[in-house]
């Protein structure tokens, strides 16, 4: 059994100066999710350092709430990803902090009945005023009233025009102002399910304004960009339908009569598990029993809270991979309707 014994685990030694790449790397000697979150980071790392590599960024949970957006602003700006698949409130708390509208800090356990007398909601810890809300809402809606109802639009068409709508009105940088400023294309392919939603109801309800989606045409897209891809990396933080919408896209191949062996790389930071029989929890190793994931991939699932591993990561990669980073081509992503002849489809997932 001596083969083994190939690599001994190496207690985190404490130092009164510590990098975040240095803590990565110590934490890659030790066990559990700490050796788990290294692997991320070494991961993505090699996400970034492979030319051939499309990297998309699937988003869920209340991230920007939580404190998250100048983060994810950040590897956007700085082209660390290059598709991002979000969830509708993600991207509406976004355009609110953007606009100069803050998230406030608050005890978990508190009385929630009052809270509502008073016109705040509730995100765990976080507060926000009804009245903000409001008032980027109404951003929104002055926003949707611009647009074209004789056609619809994909998600990413939608969410580019709103990053620019930003731009003149923004406080601060955002995610969706830096996606508009880097190329990086946002989907949201449950954009309904979030205050964009009652945006776009309110304005189809008080103004007749009603703005269409091809959904289908997002479902399409993202599957060309997958098959255009010499490789394709996915990185998972949360699950939900970001996850699978990502997923799917290697799966969908044969929709555009081509065949893809899956996601070369991956990253997942969730707190969910496997055995409840969810998509948010679903493993890796699953995703390659429907060739999501290719055979040989690169793949890790850190079971830790998004707040903690992401702002580590990034910054871990920020000084250890600083040249890869500066130095990066990002892919040329086509957004064309693709043309196929002859495929010949079936109901693979």
């Amino acid at each position: 059994m001596s083969d083994l014994r190939h690599t001994r685990v190496r207690p985190f030694p404490v130092s009164d100066r510590v990098s975040a790449a240095e803590l990565m790397e110590r934490m890659a000697g030790t066990s559990f999710q700490a050796r788990q979150l290294a692997n991320a980071a070494r991961i993505w790392g090699r996400m970034i350092a492979d030319p051939d590599a499309t990297i998309f960024l699937g988003l869920a949970g209340a991230l920007v709430p939580a404190g998250m957006r100048h983060v994810l602003a950040y590897v956007v700006e700085h082209r660390m990803v290059d598709c991002i698949v979000s969830t509708g409130a993600n991207l509406f708390h976004d355009l609110y902090e953007t606009l100069g509208a803050p998230h406030w800090q608050h005890p978990s356990e508190t009385d929630d009945v009052a809270l509502g007398r008073l016109r705040f909601n509730r995100f765990y810890d976080v507060l926000a005023p009804e009245t903000d809300f409001t008032a980027s809402e109404e951003f929104v809606v002055r926003f949707i009233r611009t647009l074209d109802t004789d056609r619809p639009y994909t998600t990413r068409e939608f969410f580019s025009l709103v990053g620019q709508a930003l731009l003149p009105a923004a406080k601060e940088e955002g995610i969706l102002t830096a996606a508009s400023g880097a190329g990086v294309p946002v989907y949201s392919a449950a954009v309904g399910d979030s205050l964009y939603g009652l945006a776009l109801a309110n304005a189809r309800r008080r103004w007749g304004h009603a703005v269409q989606f091809d959904i289908i045409r997002d479902v399409l897209e993202t599957t060309q960009l997958v098959t255009g891809a010499k490789k394709s990396a996915v990185i998972y933080l949360g699950g939900g339908t970001p996850k699978n919408f990502i997923q799917q896209a290697a799966a969908a191949a044969y929709v555009l009569g081509r065949e893809v062996p899956g996601h070369s790389y991956g990253v997942q930071i969730t707190m969910d598990q496997p055995q409840w029989g969810g998509l948010s929890g679903c493993t890796f190793e699953e995703a390659q029993s429907w060739r999501k994931i290719a055979p040989e991939a690169d793949f890790v699932t850190a079971n830790v809270e998004v707040t903690v591993a992401l702002p580590l990561i990034v910054s871990a990669l920020v000084e250890s991979h600083a040249d890869a980073i500066a130095n990066r081509q990002p892919p040329a992503l086509s957004f064309e309707e693709p043309v196929v002849a002859g495929a010949d489809g079936h109901a693979g997932r």
